[in-house]
């Protein structure tokens, strides 16, 4: 479920996040048997061991983008860090929300853009624009749908700051039954054939495009 809010420019006034600026927000969750570390980018990410797949909330968010990005990245091929795209998307992320600690760490698992606790613990990421909101909304979903497997309730928010907006997303039955889904389908995808590249208007700005279709560009 997701429900869409206006919201002031944080930038200027600032938020209540339930504690003094400046104090930690990790979330201590019980801590699991250590498991042997795993190559790849994905390793900063939630992730759910599903067969020979470790599936993560990236994973989760390219499936509903783009089924060949999720093959290329899912076998370490990775051309974002120094995509300018991606590089908007940092600093946007820096320069807002300046009153919250960023980057906060859960079960030393999650990478969540930032936390607020209140009556309920609310996981928020920030995004540049609705463009993709239902990939936005199903990483979200994933990371809601780790925690719950902990014991942990949580609610999330997208923040989209340059809108003034904001999605709040709650995990439904529903929605889990749809993850379970996914992350069947991810691992089809991943163990398989690299999908063919499928032109969209997404691809335009997209950091693998060279790499997709180089007798094109």
């Amino acid at each position: 479920m997701t429900e869409t809010e206006t919201q002031p420019d944080e930038t200027e006034t600032g938020h209540e996040t339930g504690c003094e600026p400046g104090c930690e927000h990790e979330i201590e969750i019980e801590p699991e048997p250590e498991l042997e570390p795993e190559t790849g980018p994905e390793n900063i990410y939630a992730g759910i061991q599903s067969g020979a797949v470790r599936i993560t909330g990236v994973k989760v968010d390219y499936y509903h983008i783009c089924h060949t990005k999720l093959w290329l990245f899912s076998h370490n091929i990775t051309l974002e860090s120094g995509h300018e795209n991606v590089a908007i998307g940092k600093q946007l992320h820096e320069d807002r929300y300046k009153r919250d600690k960023k980057d906060v760490t859960i079960d030393n698992t999650i990478s969540i853009d930032f936390v607020r606790r209140g009556s309920r613990i609310e996981l928020h990421e920030v995004k540049k624009t609705k463009k993709m909101e239902d990939a936005h909304r199903a990483q979200l979903l994933f990371y809601l749908y780790y925690l719950k497997q902990r014991g942990v309730s949580a609610e999330g928010v997208i923040n989209y700051p340059l809108i003034r907006e904001t999605a709040r997303v709650t995990l439904t039955p529903e929605d889990e039954a749809n993850l379970q889904r996914d992350i069947e389908e991810i691992e089809r995808i991943v163990q398989g054939r690299m999908p063919h590249p499928l032109r969209k208007r997404i691809c335009a700005k997209c950091a693998y495009l060279e790499f997709c279709f180089c007798d094109e560009v």
